[in-house]
């Protein structure tokens, strides 16, 4: 079955579920009406459904290749991401200022949805650039945002990250490459990065990296390094691309999946580049990247998990084996529509909390609040981990519903599971966004969580007459969280760490079950996928609060020589 961008399940989620009326109702985005919204929402289906969908499986079989240095897309890439960049895309939340619609975040998080769903291959493009975008308006000077602004968010140039090195993974603050001032204001950046997602191209006029670098004589670890932006090409006196900088690719990683998306290791030799943010300052510049990415990488393992989920209902609806009821199909199987069923519940739950997270962001830029600021810095790791596990799980699940067939590549349906595997890993691997959790951003004794979680004992306590079959579950889990982050908040060290994955996991349930009460209130089939959660899925946060509040202690118990034998 072709991919149909969900838009009618997405406005549903913003109206119903995640509180885009609020938005609104600041004032600073009353242009995003809901007639506004469903325009959008319409108009960047149809490309995703029309023009990008059909990019999905050539990007599989006809990967990204360097040749002579230079980067070859996969066949239709340059013409789908012109319908990107021509359609206004790329950032429809940047600063009308520099070109931007200054539309909400929400907005374009939905769009992120739909056209991971679509082709996750060359939405990464996109969404790395509206990144860049974010920390270059946050932090760079007058003189760069007006001269690369203008051009990122009209997509005719693209933009990177450049952070991990051979030596360092996920150990930034490990990283070797250098910056010498050249006299003139700039300077010169020599080193090698790995893991450059879409570091090079053969369909834009330039490609911007941010850099993070080590200017000489700055302390070691994260606090010494500075941010840079190193473009591919030069720009001249007008502001146009020109001659080449020392930037070069030298080779692309042959990879288990998302093959039309070249994933570079870079060289930079003396590189011209300039610097954004204050000297030292790279890591806070840099996170406002990797915070705008993260919750878009949320977003790419939900849109993923609906392509994979709308292909294995297709496949479930027409494959006719056994004895089955109905419509003979084997999605009358009670197996199978247990299948099915999780997978349009987990989805649900994980694009309501990406939606939820991106209103509290916009209403932190309306309104100044520190306590949506709050809210939003406490979502995004849950966002990012849930929403890649989501996309892992349910694309796993859709091979199983495909039967042997699912394990053949003529269907297509591994693709889903090779290319969302990843999301789990990079911008920061899950097991990182759970320690982000239980340590930066309950560094306020659990506050922020634990408002959010007097919001949903306050909601269930208020559905419990109308529906106490799915209000009653939600209110106790919500109540079993509340004891969770107090014991969280109680352990230190270790304790706290090697519990926090499965703290992470637990939240999301709940938070879950949360966005599915509110939706069912609208009745209907939307009470009935409620039902199945609730039932189904939120119990599994007591098994998960009582491994997290366990410590460490038995993990270490196990020693190395034991894990060996």
């Amino acid at each position: 079955m072709p991919y149909r961008a969900p838009t009618h399940d997405i406005r549903f989620l913003l109206e119903q579920v995640a509180g885009f009326d609020r938005v609104r109702e600041t004032g600073h985005y009353e242009d995003a009406g809901p007639d506004v919204t469903e325009a959008i929402l319409e108009e960047a289906g149809k490309v995703c459904t029309e023009i990008l969908a059909p990019l999905q499986r050539p990007g599989d079989t006809h990967p990204a290749r360097l040749e002579n240095g230079v980067v070859r897309t996969s066949p239709g890439y340059g013409d789908g991401f012109r319908a990107i960049a021509d359609g206004g895309w790329v950032s429809l939340s940047a600063d009308p200022e520099y070109g931007g619609m200054g539309l909400p975040i929400a907005i374009q998080t939905a769009v992120n949805d739909m056209m991971s769903g679509a082709c996750l291959s060359l939405q990464l493009n996109p969404l790395l650039t509206q990144g860049q975008i974010e920390a270059i308006a946050a932090h760079a000077s007058d003189e760069i945002k007006a001269l690369y602004l203008p051009k990122l968010i009209s997509g005719e140039w693209t933009g990177t990250m450049n952070l991990t090195e051979p030596q360092a993974g996920s150990d930034v603050g490990a990283l070797t490459t250098k910056a010498v001032p050249d006299g003139d204001g700039a300077y010169r950046i020599s080193g090698q990065k790995i893991y450059i997602t879409w570091g090079d191209t053969d369909f834009a006029e330039n490609v911007c990296h941010l850099v993070l670098a080590r200017l000489p004589d700055a302390p070691k670890g994260t606090r010494g390094i500075s941010l840079f932006l190193v473009p591919k090409r030069l720009p001249d006196e007008a502001g146009n691309a020109g001659v080449a900088n020392g930037v070069s690719v030298v080779s692309l990683e042959e990879k288990l999946g998302l093959h039309g998306s070249p994933t570079c290791v870079m060289q930079y030799e003396d590189a011209k580049g300039w610097l954004v943010g204050p000297e030292q300052g790279g890591m806070a510049a840099m996170f406002t990247m990797m915070n705008n990415a993260r919750l878009g990488v949320g977003a790419q393992g939900i849109g993923v998990a609906e392509a994979a989920w709308q292909q294995a209902l297709s496949y479930g609806m027409d494959r006719k084996q056994g004895r089955a009821e109905g419509t003979g199909t084997i999605a009358e199987h009670p197996d199978v529509r247990r299948m099915l069923s999780l997978m349009k519940a987990e989805i649900r739950a994980a694009r309501s909390i990406a939606l939820m997270n991106a209103v509290a962001l916009d209403m932190a830029r309306a309104t100044g609040d520190g306590g949506w600021r709050a809210r939003a810095e406490l979502l995004i790791p849950i966002t990012k981990a849930y929403g890649t596990d989501t996309g892992i799980a349910v694309s796993d699940l859709g091979i199983q519903v495909h039967g042997g067939m699912g394990y053949v590549e003529e269907t297509g349906a591994s693709q889903f599971f090779r290319d969302v595997r990843v999301t789990a890993i990079y911008e920061g691997t899950n097991g990182i966004q759970a320690m982000d959790l239980v340590g930066r951003k309950m560094a306020d004794n659990g506050e922020a969580a634990l408002a959010l979680i007097d919001e949903i004992s306050a909601e269930a306590e208020a559905a419990r007459a109308e529906m106490p079959e799915l209000a009653e579950p939600v209110w106790h889990a919500a109540e079993n969280l509340r004891e969770g982050v107090e014991a969280m908040v109680a352990l230190e060290g270790k304790d706290r760490l090697a519990g926090a994955t499965p703290f992470l996991r637990a939240f999301a349930r709940v938070l879950g079950g949360h966005c599915h009460l509110r939706a069912a209130r609208a009745g209907g089939a939307h009470a009935a996928l409620a039902q199945v959660f609730v039932s189904r899925l939120l119990p599994e946060h007591e098994s998960l609060l009582a491994e997290a509040k366990e410590g460490a202690g038995t993990l270490y118990a196990l020693s190395l020589d034991d894990l060996a034998a």
